[in-house]
Protein backbone atom coordinates (compact mmCIF):
# COMPACT_ATOMS: atom_id res chain seq x y z
CA UNK A 1 0.00 0.00 0.00
CA UNK A 2 1.19 3.50 -0.83
CA UNK A 3 0.23 6.61 1.15
CA UNK A 4 1.01 10.22 0.50
CA UNK A 5 -0.13 13.80 0.10
CA UNK A 6 -1.06 15.18 -3.31
CA UNK A 7 -0.18 18.88 -3.50
CA UNK A 8 -3.08 20.10 -5.63
CA UNK A 9 -5.46 23.07 -5.69
CA UNK A 10 -3.40 24.91 -3.04
CA UNK A 11 -3.79 22.13 -0.48
CA UNK A 12 -2.35 18.71 0.37
CA UNK A 13 -4.83 15.86 -0.11
CA UNK A 14 -4.02 12.73 1.92
CA UNK A 15 -4.54 9.52 -0.06
CA UNK A 16 -3.95 5.77 0.12
CA UNK A 17 -3.67 3.46 -2.87
CA UNK A 18 -3.38 -0.33 -3.06
CA UNK A 19 -4.00 -3.19 -5.46
CA UNK A 20 -3.76 -3.80 -9.18
CA UNK A 21 -6.30 -3.52 -11.96
CA UNK A 22 -8.86 -0.94 -13.01
CA UNK A 23 -8.92 2.13 -10.73
CA UNK A 24 -11.68 2.35 -8.11
CA UNK A 25 -12.05 5.46 -5.94
CA UNK A 26 -13.78 5.65 -2.55
CA UNK A 27 -15.10 9.08 -1.49
CA UNK A 28 -16.21 9.46 2.13
CA UNK A 29 -19.25 11.03 3.79
CA UNK A 30 -19.50 14.45 5.42
CA UNK A 31 -19.42 12.98 8.94
CA UNK A 32 -16.42 10.78 8.19
CA UNK A 33 -13.05 10.50 6.50
CA UNK A 34 -11.33 7.81 4.44
CA UNK A 35 -11.33 5.42 7.41
CA UNK A 36 -15.03 4.79 6.84
CA UNK A 37 -13.89 2.46 4.03
CA UNK A 38 -11.75 0.23 6.30
CA UNK A 39 -13.90 -2.80 5.49
CA UNK A 40 -13.85 -2.10 1.74
CA UNK A 41 -10.31 -0.91 0.98
CA UNK A 42 -8.42 -4.20 1.30
CA UNK A 43 -11.29 -6.27 -0.13
CA UNK A 44 -11.62 -4.17 -3.29
CA UNK A 45 -7.82 -3.95 -3.65
CA UNK A 46 -7.78 -7.70 -4.39
CA UNK A 47 -9.45 -6.95 -7.74
CA UNK A 48 -8.97 -3.22 -8.38
CA UNK A 49 -6.42 -0.47 -7.97
CA UNK A 50 -8.23 1.06 -5.00
CA UNK A 51 -7.83 4.67 -3.90
CA UNK A 52 -9.29 6.38 -0.85
CA UNK A 53 -8.57 9.90 0.31
CA UNK A 54 -9.53 12.55 2.85
CA UNK A 55 -11.49 15.40 1.30
CA UNK A 56 -10.32 18.85 2.36
CA UNK A 57 -11.37 19.65 5.91
CA UNK A 58 -11.53 15.96 6.87
CA UNK A 59 -9.09 13.45 8.32
CA UNK A 60 -5.50 14.32 7.47
CA UNK A 61 -6.39 16.90 4.79
CA UNK A 62 -6.59 20.41 6.16
CA UNK A 63 -9.05 23.05 5.01
CA UNK A 64 -7.28 25.95 3.30
CA UNK A 65 -8.77 29.41 2.91
CA UNK A 66 -10.06 30.28 -0.56
CA UNK A 67 -12.47 28.96 -3.19
CA UNK A 68 -12.63 25.24 -3.93
CA UNK A 69 -14.87 22.42 -5.12
CA UNK A 70 -14.67 18.81 -4.04
CA UNK A 71 -15.19 17.52 -7.59
CA UNK A 72 -12.27 19.64 -8.80
CA UNK A 73 -10.11 18.24 -5.98
CA UNK A 74 -11.03 14.72 -7.13
CA UNK A 75 -10.13 15.60 -10.73
CA UNK A 76 -6.74 16.98 -9.74
CA UNK A 77 -6.06 13.99 -7.48
CA UNK A 78 -6.71 11.56 -10.35
CA UNK A 79 -4.46 13.63 -12.61
CA UNK A 80 -1.76 13.57 -9.92
CA UNK A 81 -2.06 9.75 -9.77
CA UNK A 82 -2.09 9.51 -13.58
CA UNK A 83 -5.54 7.88 -13.61
CA UNK A 84 -7.49 8.44 -16.82
CA UNK A 85 -10.75 6.74 -15.83
CA UNK A 86 -12.15 5.18 -12.67
CA UNK A 87 -15.09 3.52 -10.96
CA UNK A 88 -16.40 5.95 -8.34
CA UNK A 89 -18.03 5.00 -5.04
CA UNK A 90 -19.24 7.77 -2.74
CA UNK A 91 -21.24 7.99 0.47
CA UNK A 92 -23.48 10.94 1.40
CA UNK A 93 -21.58 14.12 0.45
CA UNK A 94 -19.10 11.80 -1.25
CA UNK A 95 -21.94 10.78 -3.56
CA UNK A 96 -22.54 14.43 -4.38
CA UNK A 97 -18.85 14.74 -5.21
CA UNK A 98 -18.79 11.78 -7.61
CA UNK A 99 -22.02 12.83 -9.34
CA UNK A 100 -20.73 16.39 -9.84
CA UNK A 101 -17.40 14.97 -11.04
CA UNK A 102 -19.16 12.74 -13.59
CA UNK A 103 -21.16 15.66 -14.96
CA UNK A 104 -18.02 17.79 -15.25
CA UNK A 105 -15.65 15.06 -16.52
CA UNK A 106 -17.88 12.34 -18.03
CA UNK A 107 -15.08 10.62 -19.95
CA UNK A 108 -13.26 9.88 -16.67
CA UNK A 109 -16.07 7.85 -15.05
CA UNK A 110 -16.65 4.18 -15.89
CA UNK A 111 -19.39 3.54 -13.32
CA UNK A 112 -21.01 5.24 -10.32
CA UNK A 113 -22.10 3.87 -6.95
CA UNK A 114 -23.78 6.67 -4.95
CA UNK A 115 -24.46 5.40 -1.41
CA UNK A 116 -26.79 7.17 1.05
CA UNK A 117 -26.58 9.92 -1.55
CA UNK A 118 -26.66 13.68 -1.31
CA UNK A 119 -27.38 15.52 -4.57
CA UNK A 120 -26.56 19.07 -5.56
CA UNK A 121 -29.70 21.22 -5.82
CA UNK A 122 -32.06 18.58 -4.41
CA UNK A 123 -34.85 20.08 -2.28
CA UNK A 124 -36.69 17.99 0.30
CA UNK A 125 -39.93 19.38 1.65
CA UNK A 126 -40.51 16.85 4.41
CA UNK A 127 -40.04 17.19 8.15
CA UNK A 128 -36.53 18.00 9.42
CA UNK A 129 -34.82 15.68 11.93
CA UNK A 130 -36.26 15.90 15.45
CA UNK A 131 -32.80 16.93 16.74
CA UNK A 132 -32.59 20.03 14.55
CA UNK A 133 -33.47 22.59 17.25
CA UNK A 134 -31.09 21.02 19.77
CA UNK A 135 -28.40 20.92 17.09
CA UNK A 136 -28.82 24.63 16.36
CA UNK A 137 -28.54 25.43 20.07
CA UNK A 138 -25.42 23.30 20.49
CA UNK A 139 -23.79 24.93 17.47
CA UNK A 140 -24.56 28.43 18.78
CA UNK A 141 -23.11 27.45 22.17
CA UNK A 142 -19.97 26.05 20.53
CA UNK A 143 -20.54 22.67 22.22
CA UNK A 144 -18.85 20.49 19.59
CA UNK A 145 -19.20 17.26 21.57
CA UNK A 146 -22.95 17.79 21.79
CA UNK A 147 -23.10 18.69 18.09
CA UNK A 148 -21.23 15.49 17.31
CA UNK A 149 -23.57 13.32 19.36
CA UNK A 150 -26.67 14.89 17.81
CA UNK A 151 -25.27 14.47 14.29
CA UNK A 152 -24.61 10.82 15.03
CA UNK A 153 -28.20 10.43 16.22
CA UNK A 154 -29.43 11.90 12.94
CA UNK A 155 -27.14 10.07 10.55
CA UNK A 156 -25.64 6.97 12.17
CA UNK A 157 -28.64 5.95 14.28
CA UNK A 158 -31.30 7.28 11.93
CA UNK A 159 -34.81 8.39 12.88
CA UNK A 160 -36.07 4.99 14.05
CA UNK A 161 -33.24 3.65 16.23
CA UNK A 162 -31.63 4.52 19.55
CA UNK A 163 -27.83 4.70 19.95
CA UNK A 164 -27.96 1.40 21.85
CA UNK A 165 -29.35 -0.33 18.74
CA UNK A 166 -26.30 0.60 16.65
CA UNK A 167 -22.96 -1.22 16.61
CA UNK A 168 -20.84 0.59 19.21
CA UNK A 169 -17.63 0.27 17.16
CA UNK A 170 -19.31 1.88 14.14
CA UNK A 171 -20.57 4.70 16.35
CA UNK A 172 -17.19 5.21 18.00
CA UNK A 173 -15.30 5.48 14.70
CA UNK A 174 -17.96 7.80 13.27
CA UNK A 175 -17.69 9.99 16.39
CA UNK A 176 -13.90 10.20 16.09
CA UNK A 177 -13.98 10.97 12.36
CA UNK A 178 -16.69 13.61 12.69
CA UNK A 179 -14.87 15.23 15.61
CA UNK A 180 -11.99 16.14 13.28
CA UNK A 181 -14.34 17.69 10.72
CA UNK A 182 -16.23 19.67 13.38
CA UNK A 183 -12.98 21.22 14.58
CA UNK A 184 -12.22 22.65 11.15
CA UNK A 185 -12.69 26.46 11.39
CA UNK A 186 -16.03 27.36 9.84
CA UNK A 187 -14.71 30.55 8.26
CA UNK A 188 -12.10 28.71 6.20
CA UNK A 189 -12.75 27.72 2.59
CA UNK A 190 -15.53 28.70 0.22
CA UNK A 191 -17.08 25.77 -1.62
CA UNK A 192 -18.18 26.67 -5.16
CA UNK A 193 -21.16 24.54 -6.23
CA UNK A 194 -21.46 22.95 -9.64
CA UNK A 195 -23.55 25.09 -12.00
CA UNK A 196 -26.07 24.16 -13.26
CA UNK A 197 -26.77 21.90 -10.28
CA UNK A 198 -26.79 18.13 -10.67
CA UNK A 199 -30.47 17.78 -9.72
CA UNK A 200 -31.59 18.81 -13.22
CA UNK A 201 -28.79 17.08 -15.13
CA UNK A 202 -28.97 13.41 -14.18
CA UNK A 203 -30.09 12.51 -17.72
CA UNK A 204 -26.58 13.48 -18.86
CA UNK A 205 -25.07 10.57 -16.93
CA UNK A 206 -24.75 7.64 -19.34
CA UNK A 207 -22.58 5.23 -17.34
CA UNK A 208 -24.00 2.37 -15.26
CA UNK A 209 -24.97 3.43 -11.74
CA UNK A 210 -25.92 1.54 -8.60
CA UNK A 211 -27.71 3.57 -5.90
CA UNK A 212 -27.45 2.04 -2.41
CA UNK A 213 -29.53 3.29 0.51
CA UNK A 214 -30.39 1.98 3.97
CA UNK A 215 -33.98 1.60 5.11
CA UNK A 216 -33.09 3.28 8.44
CA UNK A 217 -31.70 6.42 6.79
CA UNK A 218 -33.31 9.85 6.93
CA UNK A 219 -36.43 10.48 4.81
CA UNK A 220 -34.45 13.11 2.90
CA UNK A 221 -31.72 10.66 1.93
CA UNK A 222 -34.21 7.97 0.94
CA UNK A 223 -36.10 10.48 -1.21
CA UNK A 224 -32.83 11.62 -2.81
CA UNK A 225 -31.85 8.03 -3.58
CA UNK A 226 -35.22 7.46 -5.25
CA UNK A 227 -34.81 10.65 -7.28
CA UNK A 228 -31.35 9.67 -8.51
CA UNK A 229 -32.40 6.12 -9.36
CA UNK A 230 -35.50 7.30 -11.22
CA UNK A 231 -33.79 10.05 -13.21
CA UNK A 232 -30.42 8.53 -14.13
CA UNK A 233 -30.75 6.50 -17.35
CA UNK A 234 -28.67 3.43 -16.46
CA UNK A 235 -29.25 3.35 -12.72
CA UNK A 236 -30.69 0.70 -10.44
CA UNK A 237 -31.30 0.88 -6.70
CA UNK A 238 -30.61 -1.45 -3.80
CA UNK A 239 -32.17 -1.03 -0.34
CA UNK A 240 -30.13 -2.44 2.53
CA UNK A 241 -32.19 -3.38 5.58
CA UNK A 242 -31.26 -2.48 9.13
CA UNK A 243 -28.73 0.25 8.29
CA UNK A 244 -28.77 4.04 8.17
CA UNK A 245 -26.38 6.57 6.58
CA UNK A 246 -23.17 4.49 6.70
CA UNK A 247 -24.36 1.14 5.30
CA UNK A 248 -20.88 0.00 4.29
CA UNK A 249 -19.75 0.29 7.92
CA UNK A 250 -22.79 -1.36 9.47
CA UNK A 251 -23.05 -4.32 7.11
CA UNK A 252 -19.75 -4.44 5.19
CA UNK A 253 -20.04 -7.95 3.79
CA UNK A 254 -23.48 -7.30 2.30
CA UNK A 255 -22.36 -3.93 0.93
CA UNK A 256 -19.23 -5.42 -0.64
CA UNK A 257 -21.25 -8.18 -2.23
CA UNK A 258 -23.65 -5.70 -3.86
CA UNK A 259 -20.75 -3.63 -5.18
CA UNK A 260 -18.66 -6.49 -6.52
CA UNK A 261 -21.68 -8.17 -8.12
CA UNK A 262 -22.59 -4.92 -9.88
CA UNK A 263 -19.02 -4.32 -11.08
CA UNK A 264 -18.72 -7.89 -12.37
CA UNK A 265 -21.34 -7.10 -15.03
CA UNK A 266 -19.79 -3.90 -16.36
Amino acid sequence: MKTGFAEINNTKIYYEIDGQGFPLVLVHAGIADSRMWNDQFNVFAKQYQTIRYDRRGFGKTKMIDGDFSHHSDLYELLKFLDIKQAILIGCSQGSKTIIDFTLEYPEMTKALIPTAPALGGFIFNGEPPKQEEQLDQAEQAGDLDRVNELELQIWVDGPHRTPEQVNSKVRELAYNMNRIALRTPQDLGNEIPLEPAAVNRLSEIKVPALVIVGDQDTPRTIAGADFIANNTPNAKKVIMNGVAHLPNMEQPEEFNEYVLSFLKHL
